[in-house]
């Protein structure tokens, strides 16, 4: 337990200083990589198959996934403790996303801060689903907002909850399912049956992580400054949490928009057409590039919160 925790706090701030660094090997491209090999082979019009193949793909990825992971980190610990704690630490910090999910938001703040439209929706498209070529100024930035408070807890909370429950092993695990979940968990003509098993995977995963995420969110909301509204932040998500196709996303989100007082979501175009959906907040005032940086600031707060109450879990344990 104390190896686990020492790892679990280092690979917490190695994240926080080194991110993704884009030339560097990391284990989830790799997880991605697999994930699209199958599914150009294992893809099939025919529903039936479709579905038999997509159940095939989760069962595939979760057991690749899991063993490498636990015969190289249980290998580390056969060599001595010591190897196997830093791989651990490795380990950890390559499940974490908080800087990355920060500098590539705020690429987007600094193309739409120098007027930059077309530069921002290239910097958007890398960390969004949705088609930007219809986006306007706003709605790049409502896009990135969005992504910043969804990830909030898909690449952060819900990660590093997992990887506190069951160490590298659970947390990587968490994130194969989540990058199936993200590249085939749609609703559309080529995913619909195939992904179905992936973006159901997920939803149960994120369930209890999503609302801890959203509440931790709201903590964060009352100590971030003047620029948030804890209270409105609280109101909104009781109200909108709901708002949104899957039961997961719209929990931290809404925080966000309440804490921001601004409105979130409504229609987007996906794969060239148009998906009708709920707004999420009140049109208070008009969204601001600069509310990219204020969903940064929750999210590193938010981030922060769980691992320290995550620690102080630890330590009581010890």
């Amino acid at each position: 337990m104390k190896y686990h925790l020492i790892a679990f706090i280092s690979g917490f701030l190695l994240d926080l200083i080194l991110g993704d660094p884009v030339s560097w090997p990391h284990p989830i491209r790799a997880i991605g990589a697999l994930i699209g090999l199958f599914e150009k082979k294992w893809n099939n019009k025919d529903e039936k198959k479709a579905l038999r193949n997509g159940k095939f793909l989760v069962v595939t990825v979760i057991l690749i996934t899991g063993i490498l992971t636990a015969f190289i980190l249980l290998f580390g610990y056969y060599i001595n403790v010591y190897a196997g704690m830093i791989i651990e630490i490795i380990m950890t910090y390559q499940i974490l996303s908080i800087k990355c999910l920060k500098v590539e938001s705020m690429k987007v703040y600094k193309k739409l801060k120098n007027d930059d439209l077309e530069g921002a929706k290239k910097a958007v498209s890398m960390i969004v689903g949705r088609d930007v070529e219809p986006l306007d100024k706003e709605g790049v930035a409502k896009a990135a907002i969005e992504t910043v408070a969804e990830n909030t807890s898909d690449g952060c909370i819900a990660p590093m909850i997992y990887t506190a429950l069951g160490g590298p092993i659970l947390g990587f695990l968490y994130k194969a399912i989540n990058t199936m979940d993200s590249m085939v968990g749609y609703k559309n003509d080529k995913y619909l049956y195939f992904g179905r098993c992936a973006a159901k995977l997920d939803d149960v995963v994120n369930y209890i992580p999503s609302r801890i995420s959203a509440y931790l969110m709201i903590v964060s909301s009352f100590i971030s400054g003047k620029d948030f509204n804890g209270k409105n932040a609280y109101r909104i998500y009781k109200r909108d949490s709901r708002n949104h196709a899957s039961p997961n996303s719209a929990q931290t989100e809404s925080v966000c928009a309440g804490a921001l007082g601004i409105r979130l979501a409504g229609d987007a175009y996906y794969f060239g057409k148009l998906v009708k959906k709920d707004y999420i907040g009140d049109d208070i005032r008009k969204v601001s590039f600069e509310d990219i940086k204020r969903a940064n600031v929750l999210l590193y707060i938010t981030s922060f919160l769980c691992e320290l109450l995550l620690s102080f879990i630890f330590i009581c344990m010890l």
